[in-house]
């Protein structure tokens, strides 16, 4: 009689990079179980990307009806409720979550419900309502993904502190919103707050906003956010809070150094995440995490213990759910002896869903220049492609940065309408070291925003036809 708790593989967390991992392994006939002491699909599914980009639909669609008049939709005494947005965020989340378990029993993968940790050569321990169950696997693959930091002066307690999940959960908007951090997570639920008639102010400490793109995208969204009415301050400080009754009473130290005041409704806590490295057992396993409690790991995503992997938020890298998944499918093609590729870290796509979006993939052009290329850059914008300006969304611009040697596309940046899918097209391209004239010589459909790819193209090669 087969031992039922006995595995091939055992995964320990079903987020993007675990359950995924776990189906590609038993497509590749391994006998797999998932731990999961929570929902299925992880942060991502549940309290990250689903639910956000629902919301941020519901936000878009909120500011195109401000303009509906020009369509011929003539909507009196418009109102806008956070409550329903919120409310089908949550409906989106329980189909998702019931289409993983869905795959899990198409594929055969055994959910085991419980919090699982590291209990020795190849055991794991899953701990459920205080009992304690022992499985054995050869191969243990963790992808426990990570949390929201909390800084010192600033602990989350998701009534007037929130973090993201505290965010998504609210049913109305507040009069004020004060969010430390203007990375994605900041740009977005600034995005939807504001939509819903939130006066929002940004802080970041960072010399501009979405620190990791581009610097002239940075200045885009910059002025984009301010003409919508945000309050944005970077090179700025968080540096203390004071809860009261009705509000929060913030300080913060401007980029002149002097100290700033200010009563709000709530303050969002969106300063980075933290990997979910503890209580895994990974002492006592002699596994090596680095000094932020990320798990070290090889390119094969090996720990240094024989048949223990790591993968996704907990072992480094872009804390990216995309990343995550490919990660768990390189991982278990390499334990199922189907491996012969590895994760290209350079060429992860960033995205920011908020409106205009914003994607990129590759080096900014300061890092271009840095790095000693001869570079020429190209610029593109969507006023000049017909389909952007016949939607009503063509604010922004392609950005692509060349090597002038080989025509190598070195970067691509986007700021506009359906960016973080036409961002597609160069991470394909570089995948496939495609030339800056290859991206162009492809022939794009008209009209479309995929035009805005080849005209960024033609740009870096200084010959632009539509502006």
């Amino acid at each position: 009689m087969a031992d039922t708790n006995s595995f091939d593989l055992i995964v320990i967390g079903s987020g993007p990079g675990g359950y995924v991992g776990a189906i590609r392994a038993a497509q590749l006939g391994l006998n797999v179980a998932c731990v999961e002491d929570q929902d299925l699909g992880g942060v991502c599914l549940n309290i990250g990307c689903i639910p956000t980009k629902a919301m941020l639909t519901s936000a878009l669609l909120a500011n195109d009806m401000k303009a509906g008049a020009q369509h011929g939709v003539m909507a009196k005494d418009l109102t806008f409720d956070l409550a329903p947005a919120q409310e089908r965020s949550r409906r989106v989340v329980s189909q998702m979550t019931k289409g993983v378990a869905h795959l899990f029993k198409k594929n055969k993968v055994t959910h085991i419900d419980g919090f699982g940790r590291l209990a020795g050569a190849g055991k794991v321990e899953v701990e459920k309502d205080g009992s304690k169950t022992t499985y054995s696997a050869k191969h243990v693959m963790l992808a426990t993904g990570s949390r929201p930091r909390d800084l010192p002066v600033l602990k989350i307690d998701e009534d007037r502190i929130w973090s993201s999940t505290g965010a998504l959960m609210q049913t109305s908007a507040p009069s004020s919103l004060f969010i430390v951090g203007a990375g994605a997570i900041g740009m977005e639920f600034a995005d939807v707050y504001e939509s819903y008639g939130t006066k929002v102010t940004i802080v970041e400490a960072m010399d501009r906003i979405l620190p990791l793109e581009d610097a002239e995208i940075s200045k885009f969204m910059e002025r984009t956010y301010k003409k919508r009415g945000m309050d944005i301050h970077t090179g700025s400080f968080f540096q203390s809070v004071d809860i009261k009754a009705d509000g929060v009473t913030v300080t913060f130290k401007d980029k002149k150094g002097e100290l700033q005041t200010m009563d709000v409704d709530y303050v969002l806590s969106a300063v980075g995440r933290v990997p979910n490295s503890e209580d895994l057992g990974l002492a006592s396993a002699g596994v090596n995490v680095d000094e932020r409690g990320f798990i070290v790991v090889d390119e094969q995503l090996r720990t240094n213990v024989p048949g223990v992997y790591a993968i996704g938020d907990v072992a480094g890298h872009q804390l990216l759910a995309h990343k995550a998944s490919h990660e768990g499918i390189v991982c278990v093609e390499h334990i199922a002896g189907e491996g012969h590729h590895t994760v290209d870290y350079d060429n992860v796509p960033n995205c920011t869903y908020c409106h205009p979006e914003v994607a990129s993939v590759g080096l900014t052009e300061e890092q271009a220049r840095e790095a000693g290329h001869d570079i020429e850059v190209g610029k593109f914008p969507w006023v000049g492609i017909g389909r952007a300006v016949a939607s009503g969304h063509s604010d922004g611009f392609v950005k692509i940065i060349r090597d002038k040697q080989y025509s190598e596309i070195l970067g691509a940046h986007i700021v506009g309408p359906h960016a973080t899918e036409l961002i597609a097209e160069f991470v394909v391209g570089r995948h496939l070291e495609a030339t800056v004239e290859e991206m162009e010589k492809a022939m794009h459909p008209h009209p479309t925003l995929s035009e805005g790819v080849s005209e960024g193209a033609l740009a870096a090669l200084g010959r632009p036809i539509h502006i």
